[in-house]
């Protein structure tokens, strides 16, 4: 490790301790939302819980996506609880169902850290001067770290490298289920609507794992659209009246028509910034050729794309800052407050008011309106996303955050997390894709549904190629624009590509002590010996 990462592991460690202490304080003396209302325990409790199950949601999507190519027979008998996870998510379109629950699960985790946690407007603690509560308490930097650091990026790490032992738990495959759950519900299938219109637009095939639905299958599938449609109407004109009467927990002193404006501005950022994650790695596989003709898009590539290729992980770590920072001013900009003595919101019954208070509302706006629109957009008109200034833009921030090393404590607890609980890379138990491939159990994709429509499956942050093949690829553009080529074979599912076994030249000592270095200084999700 350089001096450069041992300092920021040490000054982001420090930080984030002294934001969970300060968090804690705050629960204890009665200062957050949650905890000025109710007894302090039930904030303690509500956002540890939603903390650890945070871990469990982030955590699970890597291992469950990154495993759906894997012959879940490998592992059968050594992750018996994995394999029940992953028989639930390769059978039909499953998948997308539940990254769709997933969606609106990681949006009220964070609404609830928020409602335990957040400060109120007038939260003074310990005697902390002015400006320290300014950065850690009323701009929300506190709990951004500790929601990052804690619930997201540590299980990332793990998930990614550990995907059968992370999901081998009883709490996984719950998890699993409550996603599943709450897609079958119907709140999220106005996103289904947003679907067919992308695929339209962009005149291709939604395509399926599963057959063509039957009649009553058709009446209960439209049925869930149209009502989700018409909750999330209802959710804009509550939120929307309750901004416009001044009735949510915005700061004091800011006028409506601000509040408002300042909603949808942090509803486009969150929403281009879901986006841009699906368009940046659709693109990636791309020849630079066919990246797009504008000024914006060759500008945002060529910075995406340079050096070693630490850009596209180091922008999805400062993306992640980014989103959690706006989600957590939406929750406060959203979640709505009647003050003592004012009507409720649309003269409704106090007991409907108290749901309009918990803040589903502004957690359900956010999944589709914020995230999972962009997300079909994104996946199907990739290049008008990097045609965009704002991407740009955008990007430089995201890259910003992640250079500034606020989340390199997510590495540090990672590594104490693998340690006590045992895990092990997935190559110990199911071996490497090549040699997978040599046991005649090749990995598939031809159930992982892709393109216009979908929700995009991301991959790892871990690049599993040999390293002889990623230096010929960085060497002779033809090898990428092949490379390239098979890609798009298997993806379209046109036909299924047998690699022909070539023996490898083996490198020079200074070869692999070059990339050893290169390795231990990239930004990607390999801090402190991962």
């Amino acid at each position: 490790m350089n001096p450069c990462s041992a300092f920021k592991g040490l000054y982001s460690s420090f930080l984030l301790a002294f934001s969970v202490t300060i968090i804690m304080g705050l629960i204890a003396t009665s200062q957050t939302n949650l905890s000025s209302e109710a007894h302090p325990a039930a904030a303690y409790i509500l956002i540890w819980v939603a903390i650890i199950w945070l871990t469990m949601v982030e955590g699970g999507q890597a291992s469950l996506v990154g495993l759906a190519p894997v012959n879940s027979e490998l592992y059968r008998d050594s992750h018996p609880i994995a394999y029940k996870c992953t028989s639930i998510t390769n059978k039909g379109d499953n998948l997308d169902r539940y990254l769709l629950g997933r969606q609106l699960m990681v949006v009220i985790v964070v609404f609830c850290v928020n409602m335990s946690g957040g400060p109120l407007g007038n939260a003074d603690l310990w005697g902390f001067p002015s400006w320290v509560s300014g950065i850690f308490l009323q701009s929300g930097l506190a709990m951004i770290l500790f929601t990052c650091n804690v619930g997201q990026l540590n299980t990332q790490v793990n998930a990614s490298l550990c995907m059968l032992d992370y999901i081998n738990n009883y709490f996984a495959l719950l998890t699993l289920w409550v996603a599943m759950a709450i897609e079958f519900s119907g709140l999220l299938h106005s996103s289904y609507l947003v679907q067919m219109l992308v695929a339209f637009l962009a005149g291709k095939k939604i395509e399926s794992n599963e057959e063509p639905r039957n009649f009553l299958q058709n009446v209960f599938f439209y049925t869930r659209c149209f009502a989700s449609l018409a909750i999330l109407i209802g959710c804009f004109a509550v939120t929307l009246e309750a901004l416009f009467a001044g009735k949510t927990t915005m700061w004091e002193g800011v006028p409506s028509y601000v509040a408002v404006i300042v909603f949808f501005i942090l509803m486009s950022v969150v929403g281009m910034l879901e986006g841009m994650q699906i368009a940046f790695f659709a693109v990636a596989k791309l020849p630079e050729s066919e990246r797009g003709s504008s000024v914006w898009a060759m500008k945002t590539c060529n910075l995406l794309f340079s050096g070693q290729g630490n850009n596209l992980p180091g922008f999805m770590i400062g993306r992640q800052l980014c989103v959690v920072s706006c989600m957590f001013f939406v929750a406060r900009v959203t979640s709505v407050s009647i003050p003592e003595g004012e009507s409720n919101i649309f003269n409704v019954s106090d007991g409907l008011q108290r749901l309009f208070d918990t803040g589903l509302l502004g957690a359900l706006i956010t999944t589709i309106c914020g995230s999972i629109s962009w997300q079909l957009a994104a996946s199907a008109f990739p290049l008008a996303f990097l045609s965009n200034p704002i991407t740009y833009v955008l990007l430089r921030l995201c890259l910003l955050l992640e250079s500034s090393g606020l989340c390199a404590a997510a590495w540090l607890i990672a590594a104490v997390h693998k340690k006590i609980s045992g895990f092990q890379r997935d190559e110990v138990y199911i071996g490497t894709a090549e040699e997978r491939a040599k046991g005649d159990m090749r990995d598939n994709t031809k159930h992982v549904p892709v393109g216009p429509g979908h929700m995009t499956k991301l991959p790892g942050f871990v690049d599993n190629a040999p390293k002889s093949l990623q230096k010929l690829l960085r060497k002779d553009p033809e090898v990428q624009s092949y490379i390239n080529s098979l890609y798009n074979q298997v993806e379209s599912q046109e036909r299924t590509i047998v690699p022909t076994e070539e023996p490898i030249q083996e490198e020079t000592q200074e070869e692999i002590d070059a990339e050893k270095k290169a390795t231990e200084e990239s930004s990607t999700f390999c801090g402190f010996g991962y």
